[in-house]
Order: C-alpha cells, then structure tokens, then sequence
C-alpha cells in the first residue's frame, strides 16, 4: 500500500493541519510505503511573497519532522523538486471538464471569502490529482473538505484511462471521521484563511491570550452547562487531553461550578503539554539544518524515480513518446 499526502507552506502549521492531516499521516507510516511532500507549488496560489514561502517551506519540514514523520519510514520532500508533477497536471488538464473544477467546494469557499481567484486556484484540483497519481498512491488521508478532491483525484484518472488505457492507480481517501474537522478558536473551521488558528508551536505569551480571548456565552460559573459538548473549548481538550481526562473535564463543566476563565485556562495547559516534546525536538531540528535539508534532498529523489516512471507510462500511453 502506497499512501500519499502533502500539505500546503502557506503559513504556520497549527491544530486544524496537525489533527486532521499531520498525525493521521504519522500514525500511517507503520502500514505501508509513505509519501510526503509539502505543497509550494500549491502555495503559489494564495501566497506571493518568496521569501515568505522558503521561511515557511523550512518551518513545514521543521514542524513534521518533530511531530513524529521518520525519514527512514517515509519519503518527505518539497513538492517543487520533483517538476514531472507539472507535467502530468498538464496531460491531466487536457482531459479534465470545466464543469468539474467549477463545482469544486474549495475554490467557490475561498472566493466568497474574498480569496482573489486565480487560474492556478481554479485548477488546483488538476495538480493534486497529478500530486496523487505520479506515485501510484492507493490511499490518500485528508481532511473531510478535501475529500472532494481525491474523488475529483479519481473522476480525472478514470476519464485518462478510458481516453488512453489502463495508465493510473485509483485512490481511495482515508479520513478520521472524529477530527477530520478541527474548530478554530471562531467556531468555523480552523483554516489560516480565517485567521482563527491556534499554532502548534505558537509561543507561550500570544497563545495563552488568544486562548482566553475565545468568546463564549454569559452563563455564570455556577450555572449548570448541560451543553457543555458543544463548548469550543471542551472539543478542543478532547484533541489533546486523554478521553477519561477530557471526559472529566467536560463533566465539571457541565454540572456548574466551573467558569470559563478557568476551562480557557485548562485548555492552553493541556495544548501547551501535549506539545511539549515537540517543541523539544523542534530546536533540536532548527539548530542542525543541514540535517533537515538532506531528509528533503533524499525524499526527492526517492520520489523522482517513481515520478519518472509513472510519467513516462502516461507519455507513450497518450502517444507523447
């Protein structure tokens, strides 16, 4: 089984990208042959600032690696280092309907937003696919709002192998139901775009304040909370607390006598502490990063050669070669 899964330099890494992509791609090293890379060229999209996406190229392989990603389970590189995927993404586009990227959730969400659309926004589902299939990926682990794209991922493919014969594995999307969505610290999804995030290696002072500057109701403390599930505190706890801690946590809240200064409080602590070796290792990686450059370095050209390979399949399937 190959997975596959990338993820965006488009700004600091926090709970929403650690949740719902980072440590279900972490746990799946142990279960097959695991491909990672991080999207730059997906962040040309939104981000226009170059230096800005080298700094935020290296905090990614900084933050994955001391999240747990093992180079020696996976293939870890930047996604501009194997150029063949732009060249798939184009025997791709020729055959990819307008209808289908126009009904794309993502792009229609980040316009009403007020996102500037661009082509490369608007094609974004085309690179992904090529993204997916230039390793042969059986499995695909995403956030329950990309699903669409790996479907999309698998609609593009079958209309490839039709058109020109058997050339691309279809994939199939893994996603954890429980926190395939992270709430940001708004209540909407937790997304950079929204400015509601809460960093996994955000410093001590910013994020305490804007933990406890999260809104909520005006009940007392001693007022009973019998809806204390849907409190945007308590969902969070349930992501970086143990579920008999979390669970005891939100049964204090709900039966009253805990206020919110205090469950705001609990909740910094317990992301503060779930991240603690992390952060360790993390200066660790900052001070040698020759290292980290040579994890990326290898992780290219492991990727390339199977790029090479599928690309060149494609090719001569559609008369290129």
């Amino acid at each position: 089984m190959r997975i596959l899964s990338g993820i965006q330099p488009s700004g600091a890494l926090h709970l929403g990208n650690y949740f719902g992509m980072m440590q279900p791609a972490i746990d799946l090293q142990q279960q097959g042959e695991a491909f990672y890379f991080i999207a730059d060229y997906h962040s040309m999209t939104s981000l226009f600032d170059a230096a800005q996406r080298r700094k935020n190229t290296l905090d990614v392989a900084l933050d994955f690696l001391a999240c747990g990603l093992d180079p020696q389970k996976s293939v870890f590189f930047r996604q501009s280092d194997v150029p063949e995927v732009c060249e798939l993404s184009w025997l791709l586009t020729t055959l990819t309907p307008m209808g289908l990227l126009e009904r794309a959730h993502s792009y229609k969400d980040k316009v009403a937003k007020g996102l500037s659309p661009n082509h490369g926004l608007f094609a974004y589902p085309v690179l992904m696919a090529a993204d997916i299939l230039i390793y042969d990926s059986n499995v695909v682990p995403v956030g329950r709002d990309q699903k669409q794209h790996v479907e999309m991922t698998r609609d593009i493919a079958i209309k490839f192998n039709e058109t020109y014969g058997q050339t691309f594995v279809l994939p199939e999307p893994q996603i954890r139901e429980s926190v395939a969505v992270v709430p940001g610290i708004d209540g909407q999804k937790m997304s950079k775009s929204y400015g509601n995030t809460i960093e996994i290696f955000g410093e001590e002072k910013p994020t305490r304040k804007k933990i406890m500057g999260i809104v909520m109701d005006s009940r007392t403390p001693a007022e009973p909370k019998p809806d204390a599930d849907k409190n945007l505190a308590i969902q969070l706890i349930k992501l970086v607390e143990p579920q008999a801690t979390a669970a005891a946590i939100e049964e204090r809240l709900r039966a009253g006598g805990m206020g919110y200064g205090d469950l705001k409080k609990q909740l910094f602590e317990s992301y503060w502490n779930h991240f603690a070796d992390a952060r360790k290792k993390r200066a660790e990686l900052a001070a040698n990063l020759d290292y980290v450059n040579q994890v990326l370095a290898e992780g290219a050209a492991r990727a390339r050669t199977l790029a090479r390979t599928v690309l060149q399949r494609a090719r001569k399937n559609c008369g290129l070669e």
